[in-house]
């Protein structure tokens, strides 16, 4: 029989990664980190072998993201109008990168929660 543990997994754990500890958990967490990170670096030995490199990459990658995303909801208001869009359009679109900001933000915050449990700093080690 399996005893519970009391383990507390943040609320912003990944659906997608298996619980810290649990059999396979590491090789779930890798697999969701690859998805974050441009494919040509998913192949990359290192980073395939070592899943707490491959989440200080996922880490950084979703950060530049963030500012990306950041930068096209500044200057939608000013730069879009140029481009002889509609109105509609241009207020769609600023929906739109403020809503994927937060989500971003939501990422940046799961990358970091699996990245220390990898390290063995948070949940479940």
């Amino acid at each position: 029989m399996m005893t519970l543990t009391s383990t507390r997994i943040s609320p912003d754990w990944p659906c997608q990664v298996k619980t810290p500890g649990s059999y396979d958990w590491e090789r779930s967490a890798a697999k969701w980190l690859r998805e974050l990170i441009p494919a040509r670096y998913a192949s990359y030995p290192a980073l395939i072998r070592h899943p707490v490199l491959l989440a200080r990459h996922a880490q950084i990658q979703v950060q530049q993201e963030i500012r990306v995303a950041r930068t096209a909801l500044q200057t939608a208001r000013a730069e879009l109008p140029v481009l002889g869009l509609p109105e509609s359009v241009i207020e769609h679109t600023i929906k739109l990168y403020a809503a994927e900001v937060l989500q971003l933000q939501h990422i940046a915050r799961s990358v970091r929660a699996v990245s220390e449990a990898l390290a063995g700093r948070g949940t479940g080690r």
